[in-house]
């Protein structure tokens, strides 16, 4: 059996290229100090003091910086070369981490916050645009995997340290995940910078074909308004869930920190295998379908009169599967759609769809609490996501998801 297993697993990583792996120590090295993020909610609202409005209002401008970041990152990765963006990004993120941890005016929290998302994100595109480079077609959806899992690892560990760290003092989540972000830009400048890879670049911009703006693309539009809506009820589990696991269930920072990270744990172990075996089964579309159709039961899960622990667990469960089904599905979509030399704008757009839900997911979700309760939002993000599922379904059986 556990043969198998390690079979399974070593067949799931094979033939992948030495630059993936080197990226995915990259991004496992920067989302290990991820501690900011999961918390920033109830550090504005239990210990800043402001209101879960004022707080939304935050992530709302965390959601803008993030979208001007994935325009001006997509646009500078498709000029001057991926390794460069995600460099100063890293870098840049970094220094403003920390300094957002000492800013407490509520105007100049907004302020720093923008500024940080606008650098921070702009490094998504970048990144998404090196997996494509350094991938082959047959291994694509297994490269971005391997990213998703250096990720999910990172965010088991930041997750969970930043729950222990956050009943220590908060400024120590601002110094760890600014840390994290300057150590890991120095580890990809030293062994993913190539002297002529910008020129390089520059010259198949010139000499190659120049494809379509996404913007002019209805079909891969199409999608990036189900990604937009879908993705904002997926980002109330790390935004309005942790103060729901708080406020109703009474959970400590530590708890609630093991229970996030628990979704970085079970994607380590699961994600990488499952997709190795389901990505040539069916279409992609089905999975993307079934993943929204789990995230909506995830959210009616959170009615149930249970246990306030077996709650928190059984949805972060839930959630985590949903997050497995669809993810690596909806990145190998929009990299199909894209050509070689505008991957920056088709990741971009990608990134603006995450960044709006960014904005518009913790804010009408505090809307809802504020001016209802949670169990308005919980049933309100059950039947916006279960749309999002139906709408995937229509797209495909009126044929408008072919690949490009």
């Amino acid at each position: 059996m556990i043969k198998t297993v390690v079979a399974t697993y070593r067949r799931s990583f094979t033939g992948l290229s030495t630059e993936i792996w080197w990226l995915s120590v990259v991004l496992l090295i920067n989302r290990s100090g991820t501690m900011v993020a999961p918390f920033i909610t109830i550090y504005l609202t239990q210990h800043l003091h402001y209101s879960l409005i004022q707080a939304a209002i935050v992530n709302g401008m965390l959601g803008l910086g993030a979208i001007a970041g994935a325009l001006l990152g997509g646009k500078l990765t498709d000029s001057i070369g991926f390794t460069s963006v995600q460099f100063s990004a890293l870098a840049g993120g970094g220094l403003l981490f920390v300094l957002l941890g000492y800013v407490e005016n509520f105007t100049a929290i907004c302020l720093v916050s923008f500024f940080l998302s606008l650098v921070n994100d702009a490094f998504r595109p970048a990144n998404a645009a090196a997996v494509a480079a350094y991938s082959l077609p047959e291994n694509r959806t297994r490269s971005y995997t391997l990213n998703r899992l250096a990720i999910n690892l990172g965010w088991a560990v930041g997750a969970s340290a930043g729950g222990i760290l956050a009943g220590i003092n908060y400024k120590l989540l601002f110094w760890v995940d600014g840390i994290t972000n300057i150590v890991a830009a120095m580890l990809l400048w030293r062994v993913l910078f190539k002297p002529g890879q910008i020129k390089h670049i520059k010259e198949k911009i010139t000499n190659g074909l120049i494809m379509a703006s996404p913007w002019k693309d209805a079909v891969y539009i199409r999608f990036i308004v189900i990604v937009t809506v879908f993705a904002s009820c997926f980002m109330l589990m790390f935004r309005i869930v942790p103060v729901f696991y708080k406020e109703q269930l009474q959970l400590p920072e530590a708890v609630i920190g093991l229970v996030m990270g628990l979704n970085g744990v079970i994607i380590a172990f699961f994600e990488m295998v499952l997709v190795s075996r389901w990505e040539k089964k069916r279409s992609h579309l089905v999975y993307i379908r079934l993943g929204l159709y789990l995230g909506a039961i995830t959210f009616l899960s959170l009615l149930l009169p249970v246990n306030g622990i077996f709650l928190a667990l059984f949805s972060m469960v839930l959630f985590t599967f949903s997050e497995i089904l669809a993810l690596p599905f909806m990145n190998t979509f929009w990299i199909n759609r894209a050509g070689e030399n505008n991957r920056g704008s088709y990741a971009a757009v990608y990134t603006i769809a995450w960044s709006v839900a960014q904005i518009a997911g913790p804010y009408f979700g505090a809307l809802l609490v504020e001016y209802y309760n949670y169990t308005v939002l919980w049933l309100s993000c059950f039947l916006v996501s279960a749309l999002c599922g139906l709408s995937v379904y229509f797209l495909k059986k009126d044929g408008s998801f072919s690949k490009r």
